[in-house]
């Protein structure tokens, strides 16, 4: 599963053609950890339709703080540019996928 940073959030994120999923994690954050597995699968899986990334909260402060991310994990899906769904919390990937169906 790919990461973005700062430098590159607005290509890689803002600047992309499918919608994308971008979990707001933490190396300190055991949720964080449980959803990698989640993550890799659902990327396998919906990656015609969905990009997934990570952005990493301790490295990453400007997006973190431009989006006013206070919890870990926080999921945002990005579309066209725009936060279009935002949760909190880890989920399992049915339920995960449940959540996405509207915005991909």
């Amino acid at each position: 599963m790919a990461e973005v940073t700062d430098a590159d959030f607005g290509a890689e994120v803002i600047g992309a053609e499918l919608p994308v999923l971008v979990e707001f994690t933490a190396d300190w954050c055991p949720p964080c950890r449980q959803m990698g597995p989640v993550l890799s699968a659902l990327a396998q899986e919906e990656g015609e339709r969905l990009k997934v990334v990570q952005l990493d909260v301790d490295t990453n402060p400007l997006t973190t703080n431009a989006y006013k991310v206070l919890s870990m994990p926080t999921f945002m899906v990005f579309r066209g540019g725009e936060p279009v769904l935002s949760m909190v919390g880890a989920r399992s990937k049915r339920r995960l996928l449940e959540e996405l169906a509207d915005v991909i």
